[in-house]
């Protein structure tokens, strides 16, 4: 029997908005985030019982950041001012402008086997069937980001 649709999105809320960062930047992840959560709630009745949630949750995040990334691409979105950036309190990795730009440098499907295995945690297996190939070609697109993301990241913002 599936869990009250509430305590899915408390359960898994996190992990789908750690995707959506990764794979759309920070300042659209909560847009997509509560996209992936309107589209799960429409489809979760028809989801079967022993089905992997969290793993569904992640596939229609990275879903919607691909749409909403190519919806951005087709629009520009000038601005008169551009707002100061607000200090936080607590570290945010993912708020970090270094890691972002570094993370932008990387192909799509490097962000997103990064995503999905580094962030979330699925096994290259689960990573594979989410988008695409096989689990070895998973893994390597995400040693090969990993890498490129140790060239491109600065040091001291890792380790500050």
């Amino acid at each position: 029997m599936l869990a009250p649709f509430d305590v899915v999105v408390s359960r898994h809320g996190a992990t789908v908005l750690a995707v959506c960062r990764a794979v759309v930047g920070a300042s659209d992840a909560e847009d997509v985030w509560s996209e992936t959560f309107l589209a799960a709630l429409r489809a979760y009745p028809a989801l079967p019982d022993d089905a992997n949630v969290e793993a569904w949750l992640v596939t229609i995040a990275r879903r919607k950041g691909i749409d909403a990334l190519r919806a951005g691409a087709r629009r520009a979105d000038p601005v008169a001012d551009v707002p100061e950036r607000p200090e936080h309190a607590v570290h945010d990795p993912v708020r970090d402008d270094d890691l972002v730009t570094a993370l932008a440098s990387l192909t799509p499907r490097q962000r997103e086997v990064i995503a999905l295995h580094v962030i979330v945690g699925l096994p290259y297996a689960e990573v594979a069937e989410i988008v695409g190939g096989t689990a070895a070609a998973a893994r390597r697109a995400a040693a090969d980001g990993l890498a490129r993301l140790r060239r491109t990241y600065p040091t001291e913002a890792r380790h500050g």
